[in-house]
Order: structure tokens, then C-alpha cells, then sequence
């Protein structure tokens, strides 16, 4: 069985949840508003310009985490999904994953955003695996340091071959939808590389290269 993959932010959804996130704490007042609004812009820039330092990144939004317990971060992380998440994802991005899915293909999400965000996003749309960025745990409490290689640019690469080598599974036939050219490592591995409502500069490759642009968006 062949692998589609996808990214998750601006892919699949109508937006980006890490930055979404960031929105949903200021909103209920759990960081200060004028540090963590900058600072989540800068980020995000950064992210779209192809400069991020993933790290730095990581440090700022981890660190919520630490301070509230796992009971409070469930029911915050509910609210944020109904509130956030739920109206940005996309009716065609469910046909596709269907369209794979009665393929027979094994559907598999790969993200930059940590898991904490990213697992319900995955059960809301049926897909079964997810690689995503882990926040590091220790006695039930986030640390806010990163378990293992951040799952960001060559780094998605580097734990997709992980996952496969665990799995069995293989790029054999394989497709990957994203927006961004922070995923060019990974398009240039698959076999069936799609652009999907892609940023300029990953347009711009995937005209140069022959690589099909699509769009989710209504």
C-alpha cells in the first residue's frame, strides 16, 4: 500500500493552528497580550519569509504549556478546537483524504506543530498517523523543551524515514500535498509531489519542476 501525506497548516486547513493557538491563549487570557501577539506575528513572518529558527520557536510555544496542569490543558484544548480549528477545515480537504482513503492508500499527516495541538486536528479528520513535533513530558507535566528532532523542514524528512523504518511501509507510489516551500526536502522525496494553494516560492518550483497546483480553498 502507497503513502499520502500531508501537511497539516494551510493544507488541510484554512489556517495556520500553531499561530491560531497563540491566538486562542492570548484570548483567554493566559499570556500577555501585547509580548505574545508580537511575538506569534514575528514567528509566523518568519516561518512564511523561510528564516524561522525552529528552536527559538519552539521555546516560546512550548512554554504555556509548563504552567498549566494536563485537566486544564484538555479543556482548553477542546475549547480551542471548537472555537478555532473546527471552522478552518476545509470540505475539500476531506474529499481528498476520502478520495486516498478509498484508494486504499495509508494517510498520514506531517507537521511542524507540536503534537499536543495537532493530535485532535488528526482524529477530527480520520487520519490514522501523525508525525508532528513532540513537547517533552515528565511526571505528567510538560517541560517545554522538545522530545526528539523537531518535525521542521529536513527534519520532517529525517523522522519520516524513522517512521518508516519502524512501520515497514516505503515512498514507493507515494504523494505529499503542502503549501509551504518549508516543505521542499520532503516533496523532492515522493513520488507524486502536489502543491496545494502553495506560497509563492513553492509555486514557483512547482511550475519549474512539473509538479500539479491545486487548491482546497472555496
Amino acid at each position: 500500500m502507497s503513502l499520502a501525506i500531508f501537511d497539516l497548516d494551510n493544507t488541510l486547513l484554512a489556517g495556520d493552528s500553531d499561530y491560531l493557538w497563540g491566538q486562542f491563549l492570548v484570548e483567554e487570557g493566559l499570556v500577555d497580550r501585547e509580548y505574545y501577539e508580537r511575538e506569534n506575528r514575528r514567528f509566523y513572518e518568519e516561518y512564511r519569509a523561510g528564516s524561522l529558527d525552529i528552536h527559538e520557536f519552539l521555546a516560546f510555544t512550548l512554554a504555556p504549556l509548563t504552567r498549566l496542569d494536563p485537566q486544564t490543558l484538555q479543556a482548553l484544548r477542546a475549547r480551542f478546537m471548537a472555537r478555532k480549528i473546527q471552522p478552518i477545515i476545509l470540505p475539500k480537504a476531506r474529499e481528498l483524504l476520502e478520495h486516498h482513503r478509498r484508494a486504499g492508500r495509508i494517510l498520514l499527516i506531517v507537521t511542524a506543530t507540536n503534537r499536543f495541538v495537532t493530535e485532535p486536528i488528526a482524529r477530527a479528520l480520520a487520519v490514522p498517523h501523525l508525525l508532528a513535533t513532540e513537547p517533552e513530558m515528565r511526571g505528567g507535566r510538560y517541560t517545554g523543551r522538545v522530545q526528539d528532532l523537531p518535525c521542521f523542514r529536513e527534519g520532517k524528512v529525517q523522522r519520516l524515514e524513522e517512521w518508516l523504518r519502524r512501520t515497514g511501509y516505503n515512498l514507493a507510489g507515494s504523494w505529499f500535498y503542502s503549501d509551504s516551500h518549508n516543505d521542499l526536502p520532503l516533496l523532492e522525496r515522493v513520488t507524486h509531489p502536489v502543491a496545494v494553494d502553495p506560497d509563492e516560492t513553492l509555486a514557483q518550483h512547482a511550475e519549474m519542476k512539473g509538479w500539479p497546483i491545486i487548491s482546497l480553498r472555496s
